[in-house]
């Protein structure tokens, strides 16, 4: 292929997938992820053969329970294939390939790393430059609050460093857990996980409203720590960019989630007198309600109101089934987003208010840039593109994960 003859850049093309997964794909970087540190002959230390992959095809056709004994026979099966893109699931007591020889009580999900999905869609009710699949970078602030929220509560909170965060490469952002104690999680403990850490429940519309204290004077200590992490990005992102409460459906859904009938009403006749203010101003208008109510328990159950509004419109929105059981399938980084063409490429989550998923490499970018260095010699083909910073990301990442499953077998 060179840089003189028209080049394929459809990224559902056969042609562009298996220059992709030939060139480009980092199979040994995800082996030693998920195998958790180099080849042995160990069953216990052994992972990746009894790993499920399933695979999505260009006719559509769906493969499950696909398994390999190591990245060399993987990536050589993916060629053959060529898929539109892998899921990677549980670590299995067999070997997914078997299932159909071994007997259904020898054949369960055993362990697999704790994941999270937090899609854009969930946020249509209160975005206001995009919806449906669209995204911006405007409207990637709300990914970005949920990271911040969900990254600082999931290490403070439970004590887990090994998270992998990654680009959809559309519209959302998956989390991949990888530390040994949320590896061996049990779907029960799981769920009670998922649960503890979710406040908006499946998209919840504005008008329904949050109740972080759950009848009790205080908020739980991982709502306190988000309530401080989202205080400033409320008002850039919600007040500022997105003007949620300018429109007189967007100051409606304000109103209904104010349990004070009274200030409620009195908002509302003086934001219908002056419709075209901006959410800040009317924001503002609340918070002098609220400082005006002359009864102190009033007055306090109205600022508890607004700090449960704060939440409901910047706390992360989790997909809770994903994370609930082991034997859930998530696309795999690096595959490539049929409709984009993006790459799912892993994110620094202190980094991810800089972050612009409209800046993310299309497989059509890497295959021209693979092209324009052809006859360069290379270690690997990924360090001649734009891919480079983020395969070296992963390989950090695989790295710890490695040195902390060492750590631990050394203490055995």
């Amino acid at each position: 292929m060179s840089s003189s003859v028209d080049i394929d850049t459809d990224p559902t093309s056969e042609e562009v997938l298996l220059t992709f997964y030939r060139r480009l794909y980092p199979f040994k970087q995800l082996f030693k992820w998920l195998n958790r540190g180099p080849e042995r002959t160990e069953r216990e230390f052994r992972l990746f053969p009894y790993r499920e992959f399933a695979f999505t095809l260009r006719n559509e056709a769906y493969l499950r329970y696909n398994s390999y004994l190591n990245d060399t026979e993987m990536k050589k099966h993916i060629c053959l294939l060529v898929p539109l893109r892998f899921e990677i699931g549980p670590v299995y007591s067999a070997q997914p390939k078997d299932k159909k020889t071994v007997r259904s009580t020898h054949f369960k999900p055993e362990k697999r790393e704790l994941v999270f999905d937090i899609d854009m869609t969930d946020y249509d009710p209160i975005r206001t430059c995009c919806s449906d699949a669209a995204i911006c970078k405007r409207c990637w602030g709300f990914i970005s609050i949920a990271v911040e929220v969900l990254d600082k509560a999931i290490r403070d909170q439970f004590g887990y460093n090994q998270l992998l965060w990654v680009y959809s490469g559309r519209r959302g952002i998956h989390l991949w857990i990888s530390d040994k104690e949320a590896f061996e999680l049990t779907d029960d403990q799981r769920k009670a996980m998922v649960e503890y850490l979710t406040v908006i429940k499946n998209g919840k519309e504005p008008g329904k409203r949050v109740n972080s204290r759950y009848g009790t004077k205080n908020v739980p200590p991982t709502l306190k720590d988000a309530i401080e992490v989202i205080k400033e990005p409320f008002d850039d992102l919600i007040l500022q960019d997105q003007d949620c409460f300018g429109s007189q459906t967007g100051y409606e859904a304000l109103l209904s989630l104010i349990p004070d009938a009274r200030v409620a009403s009195r908002l509302r006749e003086k934001w219908t007198e002056t419709p075209d203010s901006r959410s800040s101003v009317k924001w503002d208008d609340l918070k002098a309600e609220v400082k005006g109510l002359k009864d102190k328990a009033a007055r306090q159950n109205m600022r508890n109101a607004m700090e449960d509004i704060v939440l409901q419109y910047t706390y992360p929105r989790l997909d809770t089934e994903v994370s609930k059981h082991r034997n859930h399938l998530l696309k795999a980084p690096f595959c490539i987003h049929p409709k984009t063409g993006r790459i799912c490429v892993p994110v620094d989550p202190r980094e991810i208010r800089n972050f612009d998923p409209e800046a993310v490499p299309t497989v059509g970018q890497l295959i021209q840039e693979l092209a324009s260095h052809a006859g360069e010699e290379h270690h690997s083909e990924w360090q001649n593109t734009s891919l480079k910073p983020y395969v070296e990301m992963f390989e950090r990442y695989a790295d710890s994960v490695q040195e902390q499953q060492t750590k631990m077998d050394l203490s055995w």
